[in-house]
């Protein structure tokens, strides 16, 4: 069983796709190389993006300065160069991720706590991350030794979404499904049939479905989905952690047992609680956080706004 945006549709040849077919071709090419070339490459290529002006260095600095505001600044510089070249390792990892043979990439991988993914028969489980630069790695790597759905977000490029859902499934079993974000009913189906679904809960998604709640200490739009997926399908909420190591020794990914008392009933406390694991993952690797997010876009009423960039939506609209 395959999401729909896995499945290959004769459109997808069109002509005005076959420039996107080329360059993932060659990203493609590229990752077949040794994984500490590819470290290199990746280091020099986040290195080159860090060191032209742009809007995404803004937005990570900005976060940076505000959930580490103890560091000097000299400090969180320091911070934010590498977390450019984390992230720009971190498309070197998304090839590995998508198209390295599961014997290859096994390789590269060491687990602790997959007891923790055993839950009663026939309850769903909520795999919660967040979004390291790591992502890719994180979820390929669960794929390997566990059956798990994924999620994605469709970005308008029917090439681009369709490599992108079959990467995700690449290393999973055949029952294995990949679900577009907005697609709530089937996650909710798929959680009440007893399947794991990834879930990262750490961005800024508005308030039509969330609330304001404290992360590192500033008020930051938060979804409850977390809590309500938990109390409707009676899921269990299991966190799980992906880290780069030091060097090539490849990557740590650890799962913590399942949250207890949750949901509580209370939006405010559950979606605290679940900002404050995020919080707890983020110090394990500061680095390897993907800070380009805006995650304090919207605020409460009396705030300003807190990266000083003008919104590009309004900017089209004009």
């Amino acid at each position: 069983m395959q999401s729909k945006g896995a499945v290959f549709t004769p459109n997808l040849l069109h002509p005005r796709l076959w420039s996107t077919w080329l360059l993932f071709g060659l990203w493609r090419a590229v990752t077949i190389l040794p994984f500490p070339v590819l470290l290199k490459l990746g280091t020099a290529l986040g290195l080159l993006l860090h060191s032209i002006p742009n809007r995404r260095r803004t937005i990570a600095h900005r976060n940076i300065q505000l959930c580490f505001p103890n560091l000097s600044d000299q400090e969180q510089r320091a911070m934010l160069r590498a977390n450019f070249i984390s992230t720009g390792i971190a498309v070197m990892e998304v090839g590995i991720a998508w198209w390295w043979s599961k014997e290859r990439f096994s390789k590269l991988l060491q687990f602790e706590g997959l007891e923790n993914l055993a839950v009663e028969e026939g309850r769903g489980t909520m795999l919660l991350g967040i979004h390291f630069t790591t992502l890719e790695i994180g979820t390929a790597a669960l794929g390997t030794v566990i059956a798990r759905d994924g999620m994605y977000r469709a970005h308008g490029n029917p090439v681009y979404d369709f490599i992108q859902a079959r990467g995700r499934l690449h290393k999973g079993t055949s029952t294995d499904v990949i679900y577009e974000r907005r697609d709530v009913r089937g996650t909710m189906k798929a959680l009440k049939a007893g399947r794991r679904l990834w879930y990262g809960p750490d961005q800024d998604y508005g308030l039509q479905q969330g609330l304001y709640a404290p992360f590192f200490g500033i008020q930051a739009a938060t979804v409850y989905a977390t809590a309500r997926f938990a109390e409707k399908t009676g899921a269990a909420v299991v966190p799980f952690s992906h880290i780069r190591l030091p060097g090539s020794q490849g990557y740590k990914i650890t799962v913590y047992p399942a949250l207890e008392d949750f949901p509580s009933g209370d939006d405010l406390v559950d979606a605290t609680r679940i900002n404050k694991i995020v919080e707890e993952f983020i110090l394990l690797q500061p680095e390897q956080y993907l800070w380009v997010h805006r995650r304090f876009k919207n605020r409460p009423e009396s705030e300003a706004d807190l990266y000083g960039l003008p919104d590009r939506k309004k900017k089209r609209k004009k």
